[in-house]
């Protein structure tokens, strides 16, 4: 049990005396420091008992009472004044301003060295650290205990709730409440939603810690190596010992490894969903489906639209993750195949609750193909809207909007513009040495679909004159510009070179 103020007053062999403050007397005793420096509340750490003789109290009434204000201030437990050496008795001054501020001062006796006082609080506290210890060993073996057994999930969060003074809950990853100590505790998990949130793309054992309604609650990860198998959620209206954030830790380590043992079968099964997409994409549904419908439920009906989430490995886990546990009533095949998670949708409720994962798993990309009839043409459009998606930094993009951004919304800006520069430098060279406008003639020439009349006449000059040029331009680039592709490509180089 810690140390208080009264307890310490309580030990007769000190023979302490209380002169102000009975009402901070159970405030829990971590150290008692002797100083006497004018002002000592620059070396305290706040909750210790200040032991002192008075050696450099100030004379004045408004100094003395500075001075214990600065020691409420600073969060001292309170002063324990030794009389007898430099004060006859504990100054007046001092009484009347820790009985104003409800601080509590005690006289040490003449009789009784200081060090008398924190051998006193050394004991206790030893004694404390010794109780702590043991009853951390006890529960420790508990837990170990309580994990073998029937229900070993669910008997390890009793435990540690009993332990931690807390309420528990043990959430899926898609954070609904698998067990709870107590039972109420499940309707503490509406709050968490954020919290969990943080946690999705991060390695366990992440943990995140917040205040709130008066309790410290604090969400942890469970799992091993980058996968999330499981969330910890706990709460307690007062901090954890160090004694006692081991034995959560501890807790964390035999809940993740109950789950782990179910690794071996997720495993298989990412594996056989990986096969089954591709073949699907091969064209294999009727095959497909007589595997997968006593496994995951029936495969959506065409049309249906493919997804495909990409991120870093991280968060395409937590995705996987999620719609392994989402709870909605139509079953949802998925596949984790190389760097993506491909998902099959025909509903959409399942298509918008999907829509909304890139915004709980952070880093995530998702592409949502057009309605198809056939999965490879489905796959082929997801991946291209979920690439789109990621040059152009866009969390959610649909393959009909490709078309909405025309063909630059398919190219990487930086290669295209790096195409453009390389293609259309002979040109740049030339324009520089101000012996002619070639890029403004090319231009406006292939504006006009290579008419020499209006194309002359929009830049002022002979027809003659552009021909000239057009030869000059042909000659640079060592292409032929009768040829569509090479008037195409052209044209695609000149809008990347000076977008209008």
């Amino acid at each position: 049990m810690p140390l208080t103020l009264r307890a310490l007053l309580e030990l007769p062999d000190l023979g302490l005396r209380l002169l102000a403050g009975e009402p901070g007397l159970d405030r829990p005793l971590p150290w008692a420091h002797v100083s006497e420096l004018a002002d000592p509340t620059p070396f305290l750490e706040g909750g210790e008992l200040l032991l002192s003789t008075g050696l450099a109290l100030p004379p004045g009434a408004r100094e003395r009472r500075s001075y214990l204000d600065r020691l409420a201030t600073a969060g001292a437990a309170g002063l324990a004044f030794g009389t007898g050496l430099s004060h006859q008795q504990v100054p007046a001054e001092l009484v009347k301003a820790a009985r104003a501020r409800d601080f509590p001062l005690l006289e040490v006796p003449r009789a009784t060295p200081f060090i008398a006082v924190t051998k006193a609080v050394s004991r206790s506290l030893a004694a404390d650290s010794h109780a702590e210890a043991t009853r951390m060993s006890g529960a420790l073996q508990a837990l170990a205990g309580a994990a073998t057994g029937v229900d070993g999930l669910g008997a390890v969060l009793r435990r540690l709730a009993r332990e931690l003074d807390a309420w528990v809950v043990l959430l899926d990853v898609a954070g609904e409440p698998l067990r709870a100590a107590p039972a109420s505790a499940r309707g503490r998990v509406a709050g968490a939603a954020e919290l969990l949130d943080r946690l999705r793309a991060a390695r366990p054992p992440a943990a995140v810690t917040v205040q709130a309604d008066g309790e410290r609650v604090t969400a942890q990860a469970l799992g091993a190596g980058r996968r999330t198998r499981a969330f910890l959620l706990l709460g307690s209206a007062r901090a954890w010992t160090v004694a006692e954030q081991h034995l959560l830790g501890a807790a964390a380590s035999l809940l993740a490894l109950a789950l782990a043992q179910t690794g071996g079968l997720d495993s298989a099964a990412r594996r056989l969903r990986a096969g089954l997409f591709e073949l699907l994409a091969a064209g294999q549904r009727e095959l497909v489906a007589e595997v997968v419908r006593p496994l995951w439920g029936a495969l959506p009906a065409p049309p249906l639209r493919v997804l495909a989430l990409t991120g870093a490995a991280p968060a395409r886990t937590a995705a996987a993750d999620l719609l392994s546990a989402q709870g909605m009533a139509e079953p949802c095949f998925f596949a984790e195949v190389e760097d993506r998670v491909l998902v099959l949708a025909a509903s959409p409720a399942l298509l918008a609750w999907c829509r909304e994962l890139p915004a709980r798993v952070p880093g995530l990309t998702l592409g949502v193909s057009g309605p198809v009839t056939e999965v490879a043409e489905g796959h082929r459009q997801a991946l291209a809207a979920a690439d789109a998606a990621r040059r152009h930094g866009r969390v959610v993009l649909e393959f009909a909007d490709l078309a909405g951004s025309g063909l630059l919304g398919l190219l990487d800006p930086r290669r295209a513009a790096a195409f453009a520069e390389a293609l259309l430098s002979p040109l740049s060279t030339h324009d520089a040495t101000g012996r002619g406008d070639l890029l403004t003639s090319l231009r406006v020439w292939l504006g006009h679909h290579g008419q020499w009349d209006p194309a002359a006449q929009q830049l002022g000059v002979h027809r003659h004159t552009l021909r000239n040029r057009m030869r000059r331009v042909a000659d640079l680039l060592g292409k032929d510009l009768e040829s569509p592709g090479i008037r195409a490509e052209l044209w695609l180089a000149l809008h990347l070179h000076r977008p209008d």
